[in-house]
């Protein structure tokens, strides 16, 4: 019975030889997970697939190139977020995006995501950045969570840049307040 191998050697396997078998393996570790955080970016269930399906065409082509210096579940997130950016930016996007949008804005309840996110390691933080505004809260997500830059960000929450930067400024203000 063979080991189980990490996450690494799988990719190093796909990147020097093609291994299919580690390419399947990286596929059924991260594919469902990726799914489910891209949904929480997109209502349109086509255009996740699409991204999710874009993300892993780019690790087997390797046309994305992974360092070795980091969590691979956060390089694939990276990956599928700049994709779902490309994505809404194509023709018919504008609707897509102001869909999901209206969906994220207006929605009451704090995604499994968020409360994880807002939990007990974060101690007082977490308090905190439950208070923010959805709008404070979703650019802090957009910018320091998912690491888009402020354009990608503007695109993505159909604000335009400025304002990213000024919520950013505000959340942070407001986070500095409450946890001096």
């Amino acid at each position: 019975m063979s080991e189980k191998r990490s996450d690494g050697e799988l990719l190093r396997a796909v990147a020097a030889d093609g291994d299919r078998r580690a390419f399947e393996e990286l596929y059924r570790r991260y594919a469902q997970w990726l799914t489910a955080r891209m949904r929480g970016r997109c209502a349109d269930a086509g255009v996740v697939d699409d991204v999710v399906q874009e993300t892993f065409l780019a690790v087997w082509r390797g046309t994305a190139r992974y360092r070795e210096d980091g969590d691979v579940a956060g390089w694939l997130w990276r990956i599928a977020s700049r994709r779902l950016i490309d994505a809404l930016r194509n023709d018919g996007a504008r609707g897509r995006l102001r869909q999901t949008l209206a969906r994220l804005r207006h929605r009451d309840e704090a995604s499994a995501e968020e409360r994880v996110l807002a939990g007990v390691e974060h101690g007082d933080l977490a308090g905190a950045l439950v208070r923010l505004s959805p709008e404070l809260r979703s650019v802090l997500q957009a910018t320091v969570i998912d690491g888009l830059t402020t354009r990608e960000a503007a695109v993505l929450l159909g604000i335009p840049p400025g304002t990213v930067k000024t919520r950013a400024l505000r959340a942070r203000k407001q986070l500095r307040e409450e946890l001096a």
